[in-house]
């Protein structure tokens, strides 16, 4: 039987795999979100957006999706505008972050940041506290300067852009103040630097097994940057 979409046996394996962190992941709160009392950080924002790395924007992003709905279902959570739109955030960071074909103009990895910050200084709080959308900035540089196949800047543009439409979505759905968006500057910069750490971390993780995988088994369907894989420092250090 065919699989839908390009979908091999060694892509559902994967995908398989994913999905088991994923569910173990989402169970573990890492930081409450600020200003909310049921919302929580995850360690799946630590590797959420690196699938469609491996898995191409189609699958990975269809993959990524059904995860965060399945998860959605399985907590209960109720089914509010608020929740929905918060669903986007780790897709548009797993685009950003799969999207290192840096010869093409990127119009969504540059426009939606952008968006972000307009929309953000367009509410009463934040035109006084407009310094703050300034770390969405951090994503635009990364793909006008040509950095998106460095790892580090593009981890940092990846979790800067979930960042950006996450905190859209509170300013207009939260009674945000301009002190509070100021009091939260040096908290979004700890944060945003251990959720870039912890996708880069995770890409290396995954990149080297899957670099192992491939001595023992055909995983050339998959997209391996083995310049990151522990496996082979020597190509490392070339690439």
């Amino acid at each position: 039987m065919d699989l839908p979409m390009g979908l091999t046996k060694r892509k559902l394996l994967f995908l398989c795999l994913f999905a088991v962190f994923a569910a173990i992941a989402e169970q573990i709160n890492f930081a409450p979100v600020i200003g909310s009392n049921a919302a929580y950080f995850t360690l799946f924002q630590f590797f959420g957006p690196i699938v469609a790395a491996f898995l191409g924007l189609g699958l990975g992003l269809a993959a990524l999706l059904a995860s965060q709905v399945v998860n959605f279902v399985l907590l209960g959570k109720a089914i509010t505008l608020v929740n929905v739109l918060r669903l986007s955030t780790m897709l548009f960071a797993a685009y950003y972050f799969a999207r290192i074909d840096t010869k093409r103009f990127d119009a969504v990895g540059i426009g939606v940041p952008l968006a972000c910050m307009a929309l953000f200084m367009m509410t009463p709080a934040g035109a006084q506290a407009w310094y703050y959308s300034l770390y969405w900035l951090i994503p635009v540089v990364v793909r006008v300067a040509g950095w998106s196949k460095n790892l580090v800047a593009r981890s940092l543009g990846a979790t800067f852009t979930a960042h950006a439409i996450g905190s859209v979505i509170f300013a207009y759905s939260l009674p945000y103040t301009a002190a509070q968006w100021a009091a939260l500057m040096p908290v979004t910069a700890y944060e945003r630097l251990l959720f870039a750490a912890g996708i880069a971390v995770s890409y290396v993780a995954f990149t080297t097994l899957l670099d192992w995988a491939s001595e023992r088994a055909d995983f050339s369907e998959l997209k391996v940057e083995r310049a990151y894989s522990l496996v082979r420092p020597a190509a490392a250090s070339t690439a």
